[in-house]
C-alpha cells in the first residue's frame, strides 16, 4: 500500500461536523501528505469504521451525557487512537486516584458519589465538578464559608442525577502563573515524547453559570519548566498499558502552594492539542499517524 491508499477518520460530534478549528491543521497536513481524511461523527449511524485504517479521536465533545454509549462505541471501532480501553479509563476522572496511588502529585481530590454525604470545608476556595465532563461543563468555583450552600447544592445536583462529584481546592497560582499543558506525541522511534507546551489562563470566575467559555480561554505558547516536564514524564509512565501505544497525551499542571507542579488532569481521550498555537505540531502529529499506518 502507498500513502494514497490510506484513509483516516478524524472523529468529531454533530455540533462540529467539520471538526474544531484547532484540528484543521492536522486534517490539512494529512491531506498534503496524500492521506484521505474524513471528519466523522462518532455517533453517525451509517459510518463504516472498518473502512478506515485509523480513527483518531478529536472533538466528540457531546459524549459526556452518553458516556456509556461512547465507551461501547469506542470498543466497536477496529482501529482507534487512542485505544478503547484508554477511553474507558480516561473519561472518568476517578483515574486520578490511581495516579495518586502511583505517586503522581495530583491536586487533593474528594470524590462524592450518589448516596454519599458531603460537608463543605470551613473556608477557602474550592472547585466542584463532575468526574465525567469536557470543556469545564458543570464546573464552578466557590468561596467558603459564604458560598457553602451553593457548593453543597452543586454537589447534590450532580449526585442526585446519578453522577459522581469531585471537589478540589482552587489553586491561586492559576490566576498568575496559569495552567501549563504539556503536549506529547510520538517521536520518530514511536516513543511518546514532548511536542509543545501551552499556557492556559484562568477559566473559573465564580459559581455555576459564571464560568468562562472554554472555547475562548486565554491560550499562548509556553516552554514547560524542567519540573513540569519531569512530572509529565512520570505521569506517562503509569498509564495503563504504557505510553507507547498512544498517539497523543496532554498533561495539565498547576503550581501547588509550594510552587511544585501538581496534576490537574491527564487528557488522553479527546483533548484540544492547540495545534494552531504551536507551529510544526500538526505536521509532527501527521507524520506520527502516517508512521502508525
Amino acid at each position: 500500500m502507498t500513502i494514497r491508499d490510506f484513509r483516516v477518520a478524524l472523529v468529531t460530534s454533530a455540533d462540529k461536523p467539520d471538526l474544531w478549528d484547532d484540528d484543521h491543521p492536522l486534517r490539512d497536513a494529512l491531506r498534503e501528505r496524500g492521506v484521505a481524511v474524513d471528519a466523522v461523527r462518532w455517533d453517525d449511524p451509517v459510518a463504516d469504521w472498518a473502512a478506515y485504517d485509523l480513527a483518531v479521536l478529536r472533538s466528540p465533545w457531546d459524549y459526556t451525557a452518553r458516556r456509556d454509549e461512547f465507551v461501547d462505541w469506542a470498543a466497536s471501532v477496529p482501529r482507534l487512537a487512542n485505544p478503547a480501553d484508554i477511553v474507558a479509563w480516561n473519561t472518568d476522572k476517578r483515574y486520578l486516584s490511581e495516579l495518586e496511588t502511583a505517586g503522581v502529585p495530583i491536586i487533593p481530590t474528594t470524590f462524592v458519589g450518589p448516596g454519599d454525604d458531603w460537608t463543605p470545608p470551613a473556608e477557602g476556595q474550592w472547585v466542584v465538578k463532575p468526574t465525567v465532563s469536557a470543556g469545564s461543563q458543570d464546573t464552578a468555583r466557590y468561596t467558603l464559608p459564604g458560598q457553602a450552600d451553593l457548593a453543597a447544592a452543586h454537589v447534590e445536583r450532580l449526585t442526585t442525577a446519578g453522577r459522581t462529584a469531585m471537589i478540589q481546592p482552587y489553586l491561586s497560582a492559576v490566576d498568575t502563573a496559569g495552567e501549563t499543558a504539556v503536549l506529547c506525541t510520538p517521536d520518530e522511534a514511536g516513543e511518546l515524547t514532548f511536542s509543545h507546551g501551552i499556557r492556559k489562563g484562568p477559566m473559573l470566575t465564580g459559581p455555576a453559570g459564571e464560568t468562562v467559555d472554554p472555547y475562548v480561554e486565554e491560550i499562548s505558547p509556553r516552554q514547560p519548566s524542567p519540573a513540569e516536564l519531569e512530572v509529565a514524564e512520570r505521569v506517562l509512565t503509569v498509564i495503563p498499558g504504557g505510553p507507547k501505544r498512544l498517539l497523543y497525551a496532554r498533561v495539565d499542571l498547576i503550581p501547588g502552594p509550594d510552587g511544585a507542579p501538581m496534576l490537574v488532569e491527564l487528557e488522553l481521550t479527546e483533548p484540544s492539542l492547540f495545534l494552531l498555537t504551536a507551529p510544526g505540531s500538526a505536521e509532527r502529529l501527521a507524520d506520527a499517524i502516517i508512521a502508525r499506518l
